[in-house]
């Protein structure tokens, strides 16, 4: 079903916590083989059992449409088991540690996907663990969304290198993912936030060393006029995060004049598109924009399964794609 891969990157064995700790090139590669088993099972019909006779630990503390329905589709889709665990079913750090958790589960199961509340669990089951752990969602970071917004921007600009993304919104997690990857690729930054709600500051500190490293534009700003001027992706999530909803009215105030619309996007590039992790209210982007042609969001949402299978591919098997690689 495919040939050991021959190239430098090597990620079998590897967890997946945040893009920080990959570079340009295992990113390239985890979108490579991404791409790749797009083309072999969606649009030749292929099945590709990479996967049998291995098994994943899904573990969501939080509720998930894609993160759940990308990971357990396609794991089955590639021959594997997936295990589906909430806290009706697994107990995280209360009934039983999260290093015995993580010890249990290296012995049943060839990887773990965890969807938390809190960073800091991914990294004690990724230190007790002898089997990989994928960021499902914490409260830091979400590096399987940036995999799956950038195989959507690859695939509709046709070059990641060059292209300004506009983040209009809030300061949190998916933020911090792409301000730990998109500079290694090439990709400018402009980021629009309320005052009291910018992305945290260690982030931003790492981010801001990266763009002088790779010599990307970083910007950081209280106009989403001026984020949107002359960029190519405007990007927004929601406001109101789960376990936020006592803040729902403050925040709902303090956002006002961030939601992207068709006037936003006039002084855009000419090229403009528009993402969305989902699920979206309409304060963050009218109906216009989210249901128009510049709306990639169902493509990105679709992207979800396809890069979280190419990700699990790379880092439990040698894999090589049999499709040229991908232009960045």
């Amino acid at each position: 079903v495919g040939k050991a891969t021959l190239n430098s990157v090597n990620l079998k064995g590897s967890s997946f916590l945040t893009l920080k700790d990959f570079n340009a090139e295992e990113i390239k590669h985890i979108l490579w083989v991404s791409a790749d088993l797009k083309h072999r099972i969606k649009h030749r019909g292929e099945y590709v059992p990479l996967l049998q006779g291995k098994s994943i630990a899904m573990i969501f503390e939080k509720r998930s449409t894609r993160t759940r329905m990308s990971t357990e589709t396609g794991f089955s889709l590639l021959g594997g088991h997936p295990c589906f665990l909430t806290p009706q079913d697994i107990h995280l750090g209360i009934n039983e540690s999260t290093t015995d958790t993580a010890r249990v589960l290296s012995g049943l199961a060839d990887i773990v996907l965890a969807r938390v509340y809190s960073h800091s669990s991914l990294e004690l089951l990724d230190k007790d663990a002898s089997i990989p752990i994928i960021n499902g969602l914490s409260d830091l970071y979400h590096p399987v969304q940036i995999l799956a917004d950038l195989l959507t921007l690859q695939e509709h600009y046709g070059s990641l290198k060059g292209l300004t993304l506009a983040w209009i919104g809030d300061g949190n997690n998916v933020l911090h993912s792409f301000m730990m990857s998109l500079a290694k690729l090439g990709v400018n930054l402009k980021v629009a936030t309320p005052k009291g709600y910018e992305p945290d500051a260690n982030v931003t500190q790492e981010a801001q060393r990266l763009s002088k490293q790779f010599g990307t534009k970083l910007q950081f700003l209280t106009d989403p006029v001026e984020a949107a001027r002359d960029s190519n992706v405007l990007v927004t999530d929601t406001w109101v995060s789960m376990g936020q909803e006592e803040e729902k009215k403050k925040r709902l105030k303090d956002f006002h004049g961030y939601q992207i619309t068709m006037q936003a996007g006039s002084v855009a590039a000419p090229d403009w598109t528009f993402l969305h992790c989902l699920p979206r209210k309409a304060e963050e982007v009218d109906d216009e924009v989210f249901y128009s042609p510049r709306s990639l969001v169902f493509t990105e949402a679709e992207n979800r399964k396809w890069t979280i299978m190419g990700l699990m591919v790379c880092i439990l098997t040698d894999y090589r794609p049999q499709i040229p690689k991908l232009k960045f």
